[in-house]
């Protein structure tokens, strides 16, 4: 889900999102969404997370699941609104399928996990010599539920569920996705509104980073820009993926120091964080000179692949139609077939939401159908080995009427945004 942080080199700058055991985040200090300048930002609301686990009890109670098993990470933020570091001592969120949800931790957290809680008001605490699974089996059990389905969320780490298994003995355990990933899938309007502001500061920040490249900066220098104008913004910067010249057909980027000339190609793929919520875009340029004509062909190529994705991304396609009408604009042009280099190596799109990648990708094989309140990229990359790559990115989310872009596609290489 987080595919660039795993990337070395001088080629990107990051923003950590990492925490340690000891951190702990809440809407109580507004989400990581700081001084945000851009205007009407509201956070999500403890109704609104009502509503969340509302209709995950529904969920659970047509599928006949006892409760939903939740580790620190992001389903616990969309839920609860509490964030929390993972470490070896266990804090679970348990939702029942009928009642309010209950946490689970370690005794000498409570004072401060209750400092953090706006949902719920249930805590079972364990001592440093107690089993706290035999705690989160009694909170299960205070719930009514005894034996039968519990679901487990896919970031839960094996070791709880192994303790609560052998714990009770009395559970039957299946994926938490069929819950979890229904209620994220589709994003309400508050959510958004929170990736559009996300979004707009993206769009400014890459804006600013062109306005501001010179010959001889490093890739580094140009990713430092686009960082400290998200910071300016009050938006919490993500990721700054920046590629000169032969580098840029590397979709994931290189460790090979880079320096800019004039005549490069100039690959940034940026995001960065609104009230928890996550924006991903693309542009590619050319530096201080005309293209070339190789280059502007490869270029337009890639804004109708880009167009020809987002016109099949009609209410009731399937995901994998996206990626169809995408990578058809490539390979009639003569490159691929399928992910073949020189040609399009990956999918065209991805999910997003509270995480950079979420469930919804525009891959084949997806049989998912689109709906209302679906967001996900379009980015079918045309990497050529040896030469450039040229990546145009941007989020859509699906409305009644079809899908919308968060942000202004790029008309030209002179004109990234529209």
């Amino acid at each position: 889900m987080k595919r660039r942080r795993f990337i070395t080199g001088i080629s990107v700058i990051a923003g950590s999102r990492a925490f340690a055991g000891f951190s702990s985040f809440s809407n109580k200090q507004k989400n990581n969404m700081g001084n945000i300048k851009l205007p009407g930002i509201q956070l999500i609301t403890v109704e609104e997370r009502m509503q969340r686990i509302e209709k995950a009890q529904r969920l659970m109670a047509v599928q006949k699941i006892g409760a939903l098993i939740l580790d620190a990470g992001t389903s616990m933020e969309y839920f609860s609104g509490m964030r929390w570091g993972q470490s070896e001592r266990p804090m679970v969120v348990i939702i029942p399928v009928k009642g309010e949800l209950v946490y689970v931790c370690p005794a000498f957290e409570e004072d401060r996990l209750r400092e953090n809680i706006t949902v719920g008001n249930k805590v079972y605490i364990w001592e440093e010599d107690e089993n706290p699974y035999k705690k989160m089996t009694e909170a299960l059990t205070d719930a009514g539920i005894r034996s039968g389905d519990i679901a487990i969320e896919e970031r839960v780490r094996f070791f709880i569920v192994d303790g609560i298994k052998k714990a009770s003995g009395k559970f039957n355990f299946k994926s938490g996705d069929p819950v979890s990933a229904a209620c994220r899938l589709i994003k309400s309007p508050a959510e958004i509104a929170l990736m559009q502001a996300a979004n707009d500061a993206t769009a400014l920040a890459i804006t600013e980073a062109i306005k501001g490249m010179q010959e001889g900066m490093f890739t580094a220098d140009v990713g430092a820009i686009i960082a400290k104008q998200h910071r300016a913004l009050g938006a919490m910067h993500d990721f700054a993926l920046v590629l000169f010249g032969t580098s840029s057909a590397l979709p994931h980027g290189s460790s090979k120091p880079q320096v800019l000339k004039k005549g490069d190609i100039v690959l940034m793929d940026c995001g960065c964080r609104v009230g928890g919520y996550s924006a991903d875009i693309t542009r590619t340029i050319v530096f201080g000179a005309e293209p070339t004509k190789r280059q502007l062909e490869i270029w337009n190529l890639e804004q109708q692949s880009q167009a020809a994705g987002f016109v099949a991304a009609k209410n009731g396609a399937t995901c994998e139609s996206v990626d169809a009408a995408a990578r058809k604009v490539i390979v009639d042009a003569g490159f691929g077939p399928g992910y073949k280099l020189p040609g399009l190596p990956h999918r065209t799109g991805h999910g997003i939401g509270m995480d950079g990648h979420e469930w919804g990708n525009m891959v084949k094989g997806n049989k998912q159908i689109l709906q209302p309140g679906m967001c996900f990229s379009i980015e079918p990359t045309i990497a050529i080995p040896g030469e450039f790559g040229v990546r145009l990115e941007d989020c859509v989310y699906m409305t009644d009427s079809g899908p919308k872009w968060f942000s202004k596609t790029a008309k030209s290489m002179q004109l990234p945004f529209g």
